[in-house]
């Protein structure tokens, strides 16, 4: 037995939207009957579903110089993909354990390069460097880099990113929400180097931190009073949570500088906590999508997790 993610009804079959993963009543298990997030991301602009047996009757839509229609062909097979149960299609409603992926990958990545090519090579590639702005490439990849001195750096970050992160991809959508993790993420560490400059100093920057205190400033405003276990152990409100936090590193930046303590990116967990604030508070009409009338299910209970490969087995 679970309760309808839309109406609060309890269902002895329940139904699992495989969308958005949320759970249903008979009443609204289609998708168009709540609203689902994933409606606003499926069309059919390229024609999924033609199977292409006929494209010797119609004929292959060509291009100028394109004699044989390869383009088309080759556009239409990447719809496809993107279609259900195609390679691409996978992605749509899963971008969080793709970012999450991402982290892993290019953590792993870290390691080769500084051990094949040296620390001056990690840095010119993976560190976004006050002194280096100029590699514009570092404003994205720094975002998925992380400290190799140790693994709670990106293990932070992951846990985060593993919980929270279907939430908001569920609320916004899949692209949307991978735009927002980039950005929050770029912009936070851009942020800290501003500041650090600003202040006369030199620094280094690489985390996703910015972007994960971004998602968790999105969830403070849609659900501040979600229960969660800091540390797997503690019980306590989101908001106490990710407003101590906020508190704690913006004395951290007045007292001891950008750098703070241990060379932590405080200023950058201030400016994404601030994006994901500012976000929530602009899309609070999404806040719902995020989760039923009784709070955020998060797998386990009474209510089933987000879809995805591995999904929440817990509340966190």
């Amino acid at each position: 037995m679970a309760t309808c993610d839309e109406c609060g009804e309890y269902e002895n079959l329940p139904y699992q939207c495989r969308r958005c993963g949320q759970t249903f009543c008979g009443e609204h298990r289609l998708p168009e009957n709540h609203d689902c997030p994933g409606l606003a991301e499926w069309n059919d602009p390229e024609q999924v579903f033609d199977s292409g047996f006929d494209d010797s009757v119609e004929g292959d839509v060509r291009t100028p110089g394109d004699d044989d229609g390869v383009v088309s062909r080759l556009k239409r097979r990447v719809a496809r993909e993107k279609g259900p149960g195609g390679v691409l299609g996978y992605f749509r409603g899963n971008a969080t354990y793709v970012l999450l992926a991402a982290m892993w990958l290019t953590f792993v990545a870290q390691w080769a390069v500084t051990l094949t090519l040296g620390e001056a090579a990690h840095s010119q590639f993976f560190v976004l460097r006050s002194d280096a702005l100029g590699n514009v490439w570092t404003w994205v990849t720094s975002v998925f880099s992380h400290s190799r001195t140790g693994l709670f750096h990106i293990l932070g970050n992951s846990i985060v990113l593993f919980f929270f992160g279907p939430l908001v991809e569920r609320a916004v959508g899949s692209k949307k929400f991978i735009g927002f993790f980039l950005l929050a993420g770029v912009l936070a560490g851009l942020g800290h180097v501003v500041f650090v400059l600003a202040t006369g100093g030199l620094v280094g920057v690489l985390g996703a931190s910015g972007a994960t205190f971004a998602i968790l400033g999105v969830l403070t405003i849609w659900r501040p009073n979600l229960e969660i276990l800091l540390f797997f152990v503690v019980p306590m409100k989101l908001k106490y949570l990710t407003w101590g936090i906020a508190l704690v590193s913006a004395l951290l930046v007045l007292s001891t500088g950008a750098g703070g303590v241990g060379g932590i990116a405080h200023v950058a967990h201030l400016i994404g906590f601030a994006i994901g604030l500012a976000f929530g508070t602009r899309n609070r009409d999404l806040a719902n999508r995020a989760g039923g009338p009784g709070g955020l299910p998060m797998g386990g209970g009474r209510a089933r997790g987000p879809g995805g490969p591995g999904g929440p087995g817990g509340r966190f």
